[in-house]
């Protein structure tokens, strides 16, 4: 598939974040190398910081910081029009916006018992069945 659309879910930066040998890492990277097109929200945005930022979570300002100014670089800031009340989480809805304002054709998320396995044109997958789908790998 030729440079599809994608909007990433939190819980897949914190994965690359915690884990620089894991899957979602890899991806976060091809995202920022322009292998697929990231679409972000200013909501988005804001969730990204917020959550990469918590106690819990060991992971250097300096990263964090650098990671955000990179995502904003190498991705399409999407206004969505709508807002939806769709997910269970209420923070969810804000990735299903932004995937319907973009027309994405994937939300790659960790959890998604939150969404529907299809919003509009784009497919919600896990990482694993992004990296099949796109990229052809078993």
């Amino acid at each position: 598939m030729l440079n599809p659309s994608v909007v990433l879910d939190t819980n897949i930066l914190i994965s690359a974040h915690l884990n620089p040998l894991g899957r979602e890492y890899r991806l976060f990277q091809d995202a920022l190398d322009h292998q697929f097109r990231l679409f972000v929200s200013e909501s988005i945005l804001l969730e990204y910081e917020s959550v990469l930022r918590r106690p819990k979570f060991p992971i250097l300002t300096e990263k964090i910081s650098e990671s955000l100014r990179q995502i904003r670089q190498n991705s399409t800031l999407i206004t969505p029009s709508i807002t939806l009340a769709v997910s269970p989480d209420e923070s969810d809805n804000r990735f299903l916006e932004c995937a319907e304002a973009a027309g994405a054709q994937f939300l790659v998320t960790g959890n998604r018992r939150h969404f529907p396995s299809v919003w509009k044109a784009t497919r919600i997958v896990s990482t694993r069945e992004f990296v099949e789908l796109v990229f052809k790998v078993g």
